[in-house]
């Protein structure tokens, strides 16, 4: 399997017009700081002495790559959870602004996929912010992940250009690795537990969702312009996520889905192969 995995990663690589290779020296962290800043800007970024340290333990960035120049990298570490065991945690997956939404960022995870396989380790983990609607469909449609956690400000206040002033809510993902990356069987059906309303602010629905196979959960398709725009309705949106992702998990069903064109996700009971 790990050698189809680097296939399916290479295949993918091309696609996007770039090259993928390990990047293990101090000149090739100093690379990945690059790109670091121009994604989050010079608030709490990785030394580079740590990303050295990683790429020397065995936990080897991934790049993607056109010539000399490094597009987009792939970081994280070997973990242990309860539930799974030994694991990759997969920290931070970045492309350089003008090369977004290409496919970069595909092919970084089919990498880190393939040298997890490789490495024996069947099992991804990483999180991501609920309202970043891309996201979301980029781990559980694109990918086949499914989210079974979900922690309240995970990483305190932060100071990047992404999250200031934000509360950090993650859902907690849980990729198959031994599973071909796509999206997963869903049921139909779903019953609406959160909605957008014609403002855009959430409009939660009550529901009794001890018996139902699935739950509909509308979020904003762009939530970074929502805040610009409309400050309050974004916060709110903060809170009323947070109250339904909850409810979804305390009920047993866990994220599987994500509809890009009406931006919901959708969480089950029974999560489909």
């Amino acid at each position: 399997m790990p050698s189809d995995a680097w296939e399916q990663a290479h295949r993918a690589a091309s696609q996007a017009g770039v090259q993928l290779r390990p990047l293990a020296s101090l000149d090739d962290a100093d690379r990945i700081l690059e790109v670091m800043i121009a994604t989050w800007g010079e608030h709490q970024l990785v030394p580079r002495e740590m990303i050295r340290a990683l790429a020397e333990s065995g936990n080897v960035p991934y790049g993607a790559s056109v010539g000399d120049r490094l597009l987009g990298y792939v970081l994280g570490w070997a973990g242990v959870d309860e539930r799974d065991g030994l694991h990759v945690h997969s920290h931070m997956l970045a492309a350089l602004p003008e090369r977004r939404h290409r496919g970069i960022g595909y092919a970084l995870k089919l990498a880190q996929r393939a040298m997890a396989l490789e490495q024996g380790i069947r099992v991804a983990r990483w999180t991501f912010d609920p309202l970043v609607a891309r996201n979301a469909y980029f781990n559980l449609h694109k990918l086949g992940a499914v989210a079974d956690r979900f922690e309240r400000d995970f990483y305190g206040r932060m100071e990047d250009e992404l999250n200031r002033g934000e509360r950090t809510d993650r859902l907690v993902v849980r990729w198959d690795l031994g599973r071909e990356p796509g999206p997963r069987g869903i049921p139909e059906g779903a019953t609406v537990l959160l909605a957008r309303s014609d403002d855009g602010s959430p409009q939660p629905r009550v529901a009794a969702l001890g018996s139902v196979p699935a739950a509909r959960l509308e979020v904003p398709p762009d939530h970074a312009e929502l805040r610009t725009r409309a400050p309050a309705i974004a916060s709110a949106w903060r809170d009323a996520s947070a109250e339904a992702i909850e409810a979804c998990l305390a009920a047993g069903l866990v994220a599987c889905g994500f509809d890009r064109e009406g931006s919901a996700y959708v969480f089950a009971r029974e999560v489909g192969a």
